[in-house]
């Protein structure tokens, strides 16, 4: 009889034991897709903010020597996870030669981000969304405008006397600060 205890006290501590081992060897194989999965979801963070160089845009020759605002398209390389594509569009800026050098300003509207244009007679810029409505130089015009901010200006430099190049970023719209986005 005393036997048949031992065996019995004997055979649920083999299957603890057994149990914590099964537990261990699961816990031991799952880390490893954890920690890819962990890395992936994070990735955005490592790799922190994208950069804000400045883009080579046009020549100086390109820009309208009468102060007329012209569009033009930013290229530069994206790369994703995987792949680098070479001078993709990423937006675009008017330039404007003004009496101090030359201003930037991006296209997209303050308001609920549509695309802003030269109106026809060349004298302002206007949203076709919401009939946002800026002065050449940027600056909301017409008290009855949406548009919580006036466009938002973008750094210029001009570089080897013909080069123009803009630090180009987007912001939020829909709001009354400018918020990089």
């Amino acid at each position: 009889m005393s036997d048949d205890k031992a065996e019995n006290g004997a055979e649920p501590r083999r299957n603890f034991i057994a149990s914590v081992g099964a537990l261990c060897v699961a816990a031991a194989a799952s880390i490893v897709p954890l920690a890819a999965g962990a890395a992936a979801l994070f990735d955005p963070l490592r790799r922190g903010r994208r950069d804000l160089s400045m883009i080579l845009v046009t020549k100086l020759s390109s820009v309208p020597e009468d102060g007329a605002p012209k569009k033009f398209t930013i290229e530069t390389d994206r790369v994703d996870a995987w792949t680098t594509y070479e001078n993709t569009p990423v937006g675009a800026v008017y330039l404007r030669r003004t009496p101090t050098g030359v201003a930037a300003l991006n296209v997209v509207c303050p308001h609920a981000g549509c695309f802003v244009g030269l109106m026809p007679d060349k004298s302002r810029f206007g949203c076709p969304c919401h009939k946002s409505s800026f002065d050449l130089d940027g600056v909301v015009n017409d008290a009855n405008s949406p548009s919580p901010r006036d466009m938002d200006a973008l750094e210029v430099e001009v570089r080897n006397g013909d080069e123009v190049w803009v630090r180009f970023q987007n912001f939020l719209p829909g709001r009354e600060e400018k918020t990089a986005i």
